[in-house]
């Protein structure tokens, strides 16, 4: 990230992560939210969750979003709400089976052809 960072230390982030969590009730935690307690936005979140060279920046973001998402998924097993639902898939939930199909060889039945085999015939008798 070629901007200096806006917390100065992970202890400075971590309080304010702390107070956002002690002070803002279990269900209104969002991702906004504490984007906004953290008088940032929530693009600065992610450029911090993908902080490699400053683990412990992306270690405090990425514990706050999962607390977050926690959240939503308690909110899930107690009341099957479609936002709740929603709202997981933005933290890369599926609800839908996906299937991954690879054809390896084809085999030809009743005298078909394989690609690349000639099927021209010769008539010169």
């Amino acid at each position: 990230m070629g901007r200096p960072l806006k917390f100065q230390s992970v202890e400075e982030l971590q309080t304010k992560v702390d107070a956002y969590f002690n002070e803002t009730p279990k269900d209104e935690w969002t991702i906004t939210g504490l984007a906004l307690a953290l008088d940032t936005w929530r693009s600065v979140l992610c450029d911090y969750e993908k902080l490699d060279d400053r683990s412990a920046y992306s270690n405090t973001i990425k514990k706050a979003k999962l607390k977050v998402e926690n959240g939503y998924e308690v909110d899930l097993k107690k009341h099957g709400r479609t936002g709740t639902i929603f709202a997981l898939k933005n933290f890369d939930w599926r609800d839908k089976t996906e299937i991954d199909a690879k054809v390896e060889s084809v085999t030809p039945i009743l005298g078909g052809t394989t690609k690349g085999e000639d099927v021209s015939t010769d008539n010169s008798d």
